[in-house]
């Protein structure tokens, strides 16, 4: 915890795990500080396409002398899940919560640890988000639409970043999760204002070399998971994003860019695309509403660079992209009103944005973005 001289406003914020491991078979190495921490454990997964690595997970604890009891998260986190889960852990009497997947499955874990008070331990199978790292748990629907978010009591107990477990994640997630962790700089840099804290300071300076390291390495990264290049990205990703989140603590807030991934989610129609493609995409929009609202010729500088990069990188930059070719004004004016809710992490941005201002944004992001043309009116969308 933080806690600033008596004589300042009193801060305390949940910075980061207890123990953090990284490495190369770093899981193995984990295996008796799993042990020392509970002895029912519970497996908690979710996706098919990890389910061997789950079984291997499984077998070691085993192995390891523990009893470990599957859990299997049906939906993204919800709270109709989270019910179920949270009873069968009480049946199986587990006295900790091994929390290995995605974002979705880590935020399950973090919140039901967190209710039941038990040891938490996380394994990203990804480096798409810093879920494994952050007190903190996104809500959704059963259908997955974003709900609101969940702050903890802590950070994870143990967190174990191995990268044979991590490099097996099909290329899409790191591209993802690159996406995500730019987010942190045009976000934390916004919501900081102007903060003469030193620490949040500190915080937003790392975002800014968080995002050069991202775009030095990206490319070498995602054509080479065996490169020192991966590795920095990997890890800049699922653990350097969340110790700025840490640091920064609720100074270093998302801002637009989450905010549109938020609403965005309400649209069934682009549910295959992933956390970070969403957010990516997001980036561009918060750009082009700091471009036109708030007069920012850097923001406008910053949308074209970021554009092609994003491109090659595979993540989504139109609305074509995110499979909402066919979405009506209507389904686009809902995903706007929802992101622009009051207490919207939107409304963080240092200008006032209406519902009409972020629906125009995201259709001249959508389809202006690199021409600098005039964009359409409302009703040619």
């Amino acid at each position: 915890m933080v806690e600033p001289a008596a004589s300042a406003a009193y801060a305390s914020h949940a910075i980061a795990p207890a123990r953090v491991m990284r490495g190369e078979g770093v899981w193995l190495q984990a295996l008796p500080h799993i042990a020392s921490l509970c002895h029912r454990p519970a497996l908690l997964g979710r996706s098919s396409a990890t389910s061997s690595l789950r079984e291997q997970l499984n077998d070691d604890l085993n192995r390891s002398g523990l009893s470990p009891h599957e859990l299997i998260l049906e939906f993204d986190c919800c709270e109709r899940d989270l019910q179920r889960l949270e009873q069968e852990l009480r049946d199986h009497a587990c006295d900790g919560l091994i929390a290995a997947g995605g974002g979705k499955v880590l935020d399950a874990g973090k919140l039901l640890a967190d209710r039941l008070g038990l040891t938490c331990i996380t394994v990203p199978l990804s480096a798409a988000t810093c879920a494994g790292w952050t007190a903190l748990s996104n809500l959704y629907s059963p259908s997955g639409a974003f709900e609101g978010d969940v702050v903890l009591k802590h950070c994870p107990d143990l967190l174990i970043f191995d990268h044979n477990l991590v490099r097996q994640a099909p290329a899409r997630t790191l591209a993802s999760g690159i996406a995500d962790a730019l987010a942190k700089w045009y976000e934390a840099s916004v919501s900081s204002g102007a903060s003469n804290d030193g620490v949040i300071q500190q915080a937003v300076q790392m975002a800014r070399v968080l995002r050069d390291q991202l775009l030095i390495d990206a490319e070498t990264a995602l054509s080479d998971p065996q490169s020192e290049a991966w590795v920095r990205v990997a890890e800049a990703c699922g653990l350097t994003a969340g110790v700025i989140g840490g640091l920064g603590g609720a100074q270093c807030r998302t801002v637009a860019a989450h905010a549109v991934h938020n609403g965005l989610t309400q649209l069934p129609a682009c549910h295959d695309a992933l956390h970070g493609e969403k957010v990516g995409f997001g980036i561009l929009v918060q750009l082009r509403l700091e471009e036109r609202l708030g007069g920012s010729q850097l923001a406008a500088q910053a949308r074209r660079q970021l554009f092609p990069i994003l491109q090659s990188m595979g993540v989504p930059v139109t609305l074509t992209d995110l499979g909402l070719a066919k979405a009506g004004l209507h389904e686009l004016r809902s995903a706007s009103r929802f992101a622009c809710r009051p207490g919207s992490d939107l409304h963080h941005l240092p200008f006032a944005v209406t519902e009409t201002d972020l629906l125009e944004a995201l259709i001249s992001t959508d389809s202006g973005i690199t021409s600098g043309q005039k964009q359409p009116k409302e009703q040619k969308a």
